[in-house]
């Protein structure tokens, strides 16, 4: 049995999540790709037509020895809006829609419970609209996806959208970092 364990999250553009989560200590692979629709193995292209009902997600494989499932959704809940129904910023479409797939009933439960505590503290204006959804499929995205904002970090998007949130996660969550030495 593998001590490693798999989340599930759509946050927006999957760039800017699997740049954040590339550096947090814990997570040993992130992938960029597709779930929570009804076609099979969909590209970008169909994705982007809004037919799919795919969302853009990362799937996280981690180790919970080093970081829980629970610090994950902290990240999460800080690096995107989740009280914005099928939008992040500009980003607007049911594939960029606030996402958790969960794999077993006790990420349902650590999700409901995040979610809870942070409508109760009152952090956003607005509820959170964050789905909750049971994992069924998961489909890689195209290899020019993968590690986009590393090969990328100059191309506008990455530069005006993906920079700053990779720069708020490293300001809050320094101590998390896989690499002491990354400035925040």
């Amino acid at each position: 049995m593998s001590r490693y364990e798999v989340a599930t999250l759509g946050g927006g553009c999957f760039w800017c999540l699997e740049a954040v989560y590339d550096e947090l200590k814990g997570v040993v692979d992130v992938v960029s790709g597709y779930s929570g629709g009804h076609v099979v193995n969909p590209s970008y292209e169909e994705v982007c037509g809004k037919k799919t009902g795919h969302a853009e997600v990362v799937q996280l494989t981690f180790d919970p020895a080093v970081v829980s499932y629970r610090e994950l959704l902290e990240v999460f809940f800080t690096i995107h809006d989740p009280t914005t129904l099928n939008r992040q910023g500009n980003d607007i479409g049911p594939q960029y829609r606030s996402v958790i797939f969960y794999h077993s009933p006790e990420q349902k439960a650590t999700a409901e419970a995040v979610m809870a505590e942070l409508e109760a503290a009152k952090i956003w204006d607005n509820p959170i609209v964050t789905e909750l959804k049971p994992f069924e499929a998961f489909y890689p995205a195209e290899d020019y996806h993968q590690e986009y904002f590393k090969r990328n970090p100059y191309q506008p998007y990455c530069t005006f959208v993906v920079a700053p949130k990779v720069g708020k996660f490293r300001k809050k969550f320094y101590d998390r970092l896989k690499k002491a030495s990354t400035t925040p």
